[in-house]
This record gives structure tokens, C-alpha cells and sequence, in this order.
């Protein structure tokens, strides 16, 4: 049986052939909690806090059709992430994820009201660690 939080491990370099640029790091909130002063989301199995990675994904294709450049990768720790520092003055700094992961899903929030159902297959995608992009890799 296929459990339901499948995570398939999956390279960097097949994720993000061309690169990302981190764009920020904050606390994942869990919006059921979100007046709590402590509202941040805790990972289900091992209790840790999770964080958001945001980054912008440098393939060329990743912008077209309406989507986004913008992705968003989270990562369970108990202190929060440190992005490294740029090599670039003025840009955000280039990072790779080591352990990451990806979980598909059904996204059924098209499936709203009358008409047909827009659903889609979409994913999640998690990581252990961030780190600087190796030598070599974009900006």
C-alpha cells in the first residue's frame, strides 16, 4: 500500500536544473493557531518546527504559461535556516537543498461552485538543509 504522505526523494539538479536564488526564509504558520503567540506550523511526525524556504527558480521556462517563478520549499528544524551569504553584491545568494523531497497531491480548490472540476496534480516539496549553490551552478 502507497501511504498517503508519500515523499519521493528527487535530485536538486532535477528539480532545479538551472538554479534558485533564495529569496527569504520565515516560520510556516498554521493558520487554525494563527492568534496563539506561538502559532508557527510543527512538522506531524517529528514534532519540529517548519520553516518556508522561498526562492526563485533560474530555468527559463519556469515562467511561462501563467506560472510563477516563485517556489516555496519547506524545511523541519528546530532553529531557523541561515540563507548563506551572496556571492554577488545586490543579489539574493544562490543555495542548493540537500535531502529534498517531493510529495504529490490532488489540488481540488478549482473544484468550487457549479461547473466542472478544474482539479489538478500538483506537489509539495521539502528539504533537510539549505546551503551555498556548489561552484559553478547559476548566479
Amino acid at each position: 500500500m502507497v501511504p498517503l504522505t508519500l515523499k519521493v526523494p528527487v535530485p536538486f539538479d532535477y528539480v532545479f536544473p538551472a538554479g534558485v536564488l533564495c529569496l527569504g526564509v520565515e516560520a510556516a504558520v498554521d493558520f487554525d493557531r494563527r492568534h496563539e503567540p506561538d502559532n508557527q506550523v510543527r512538522d506531524k511526525e517529528t514534532g519540529e518546527r517548519v520553516w518556508v524556504v522561498r526562492v526563485m527558480d533560474l530555468d527559463p521556462a519556469a515562467g511561462k504559461f501563467g506560472r510563477t517563478t516563485e517556489v516555496k520549499v519547506k524545511i523541519c528544524a528546530p532553529q531557523q535556516p541561515v540563507p548563506p551569504a551572496s556571492a554577488v553584491p545586490g543579489y539574493p545568494p544562490s543555495i542548493e537543498f540537500d535531502g529534498l523531497t517531493l510529495t504529490p497531491y490532488v489540488d481540488s480548490q478549482r473544484c468550487k461552485g457549479a461547473g466542472p472540476c478544474k482539479a489538478r496534480m500538483a506537489y509539495s516539496l521539502r528539504a533537510t538543509a539549505i546551503r551555498p549553490a556548489a561552484v559553478g551552478a547559476a548566479v
